[in-house]
């Protein structure tokens, strides 16, 4: 695997004043040798012209080496092949007029690309994605699109992330992946599925009972460690491009179309048992009041049968889902 290293780079504004230096002195040289074509100094002449045409050469050769960096870029320098180091420098920078400029492309016949010529060297658009000595190492986003996959349980269900990334080693993005930032995405949507495949969407009604149903974590009740799951995953994953996850975070969690139905009416029916059960713990309680009031303060002297009857007459009052009809007995309670 590779290794950044730090490459050095010369200051571009005395760069500039020695290649405009060399540009002068060659236009100088150009005109001595003309005054000496013209006259008797035919060889001189010719000498002093060659001298030209070199200082010439090298001030144009020197002018290709500048580039600039802004905050968070950084270029990778490459000498014949040969990795020579990176540099981060922001500002004017001048260096080895030599190096390569169109790294990271990849070398397929059939791939459309487009040459763009940029501030400080060419870069190379292959497949949407731009290659070349700069990189940035600010933090990105990626901002996954929905998949189906399958829970723990089986279930399918859709599922979607978010994270934000940046580049802290430049050699290894540039020389251990062939595009990093196809393979940023890729493994993210590899890593989403490996991690959503490890939990249940959510407790299931015959692990409601169990002693670790409290501690299990799901996909819906434990969003926090879930992402943080999913970030570990990918770190372990992308560092071998030298990318680091800064945060990962699910923006989209449902249960897939073909069932979701079914669960919805399977949540719904939890639903509807827990109000029951409040009501009906409401409601006991409350019959449990009225029987005790009543036979305390002597307003009426209950038996067996008749605290069977009120008990019976309240919890319909009580937990019926309509009001109820009372009916009026004028006889006795055994008639």
């Amino acid at each position: 695997m590779s290794v950044e290293k730090r490459a050095y780079a010369a200051s571009g504004w005395v760069m500039l004043g020695v290649v405009v230096l060399g540009y002068l002195a060659s236009v100088a040289l150009y005109v001595a040798s003309t005054f000496m074509l013209a006259g008797e100094s035919v060889g001189r002449g010719l000498l002093v012209m060659l001298l030209a045409t070199v200082v010439m050469t090298a001030s144009i050769i020197c002018s290709c080496g500048f580039f600039t960096l802004q905050p968070g870029q950084a270029r990778v320098c490459v000498l014949f092949g040969k990795y020579v180091g990176t540099v981060r420098d922001e500002g004017l920078r001048w260096a080895n007029p030599f190096y390569s400029r169109n790294l990271g492309a990849p070398s397929d016949a059939g791939t459309e690309s487009a040459v763009k010529a940029g501030e400080g060297g060419v870069e190379v658009r292959l497949g949407g994605h731009k290659h070349g000595s700069k990189i940035s190492t600010r933090a990105r986003t990626y901002n996954g699109e929905r998949i189906k996959v399958n829970d723990k349980m089986g279930n399918p269900i859709e599922i979607a992330t978010v994270i934000v990334w940046r580049v802290v080693d430049t050699a290894k993005a540039i020389f251990d992946v062939d595009d990093y930032e196809s393979y940023v995405e890729m493994i993210t949507e590899t890593a989403l599925r490996h991690v959503a495949s490890l939990y249940a969407y959510d407790h299931m009604e015959d692990d409601d009972t169990s002693e670790g149903a409290a501690s299990t974590i799901t996909l819906r009740t434990n969003i926090e460690e879930v992402s943080e799951a999913l970030k570990v995953e990918l770190d372990r994953r992308l560092e071998i491009a030298g990318v680091d996850i800064l945060d990962a975070r699910l923006t989209h969690l449902a249960y897939a179309q073909e069932i979701a139905q079914a669960m919805l009416r399977r949540q719904q029916a939890e639903a509807i048992i827990a109000a029951r059960k409040k009501i009906v713990e409401g409601a006991v309680s409350m019959v449990d009041m009225a029987l005790s009031q009543l036979s305390e303060g002597g307003v009426v002297d209950f038996d067996d049968d008749r605290k069977a009857v009120m008990a019976s007459n309240l919890m319909v009052v009580l937990c019926g889902d309509s009001e109820a009809q009372p009916v009026v007995n004028t006889g006795s309670l055994y008639q």
